[in-house]
């Protein structure tokens, strides 16, 4: 029996989380990526996933509605040859990632944006410092 039908190749879950990771940073919904592609929210959920793989003509039209060059969906793949040397520069990436991808990380991304004042935005990343050291106290 053949068990890589059940587990999802890396690479196709690593472009998942990044139709994933843009799709959250434009705000878009599941719902309205399929709607303009022409397919149900539950195809977009499963591509997310790595579940279903994307085909090269399906991942062009994808990277056409977020605006994205194709090659953003492979940024930090695995096995990539620029990995070689990231290590714990990649793993730093990967939090950011799945930080993004979260839904307090796409609010916070969001409402942070939206300041205009720098100051005000440096007085933002102060206090969520210190309140960050406090709740490891």
């Amino acid at each position: 029996m053949n068990n890589n039908k059940k587990k999802p190749n890396p690479i196709d879950i690593h472009v998942g989380g990044r139709i994933r990771l843009r799709r959250n940073m434009l705000g878009m919904s599941q719902e309205k990526l399929g709607e303009s592609l022409g397919i149900t929210f539950q195809q977009i959920q499963k591509y997310e996933k790595g579940t279903n793989r994307v085909g090269a003509s399906r991942l062009q039209a994808i990277a056409s509605v977020l605006s994205a060059p194709v090659s953003f969906f492979f940024e930090g793949a695995p096995g990539e040859d620029a990995d070689a040397g990231r290590g714990m520069a990649e793993e730093g990436a990967d939090f950011v990632v799945d930080f993004l991808n979260s839904s307090e990380g796409v609010q916070l991304n969001r409402a942070f944006a939206k300041i205009s004042d720098p100051k005000v935005r440096r007085r933002i990343i102060d206090l969520v410092k210190v309140l960050a050291a406090e709740s490891q106290d």
